[in-house]
C-alpha cells in the first residue's frame, strides 16, 4: 500500500514545479490526513505556493487536493482552487460535460 511518496520524490516534485509558469494539480500525494503520511503533499503545496509566488499561474483540481491546500493553509497562496477534479480534467480533455451543454443549450 502506498501511502506517501518518499524524500527524494517530493524534491524531484518541487525542483519541477520550481521553474513552471503554470501548474495543475490534481490529487494528493498520498494520505496528507494522517500527518505521518503528509509530508509528500505538504512539500508539493509548498513547492506550487512558491511558484505561484513567483509569478506562476497554479490551478489546484478536485475535493482531496482541495482539502490538502485548505489543511496546510495554501488555500490563499495559489491561483485558484476547483473542488471539480474528474470534471475538471475531462474538460481539459475537450470532452463535454453535460451541466455545460445544458447551459449553453
Amino acid at each position: 500500500m502506498s501511502l506517501d511518496i518518499g524524500p527524494d520524490s517530493a524534491a524531484a516534485f518541487a525542483e519541477a514545479i520550481k521553474s513552471c509558469r503554470t501548474v495543475f494539480w490534481n490529487g494528493p500525494m498520498g494520505v496528507f490526513e494522517m500527518p505521518a503520511f503528509e509530508r509528500g503533499t505538504k512539500t508539493v503545496a509548498q513547492s506550487v505556493a512558491d511558484a505561484t509566488e513567483g509569478g506562476a499561474f497554479s490551478l489546484i483540481g478536485g475535493g482531496d487536493s482541495a482539502a490538502a491546500v485548505y489543511q496546510f493553509g495554501f488555500d490563499d497562496k495559489v491561483s485558484y482552487v476547483s473542488t471539480g477534479g474528474g470534471a475538471l480534467l475531462e474538460y481539459f480533455e475537450g470532452k463535454v460535460l453535460p451541466g455545460i451543454a445544458a447551459i449553453e443549450g
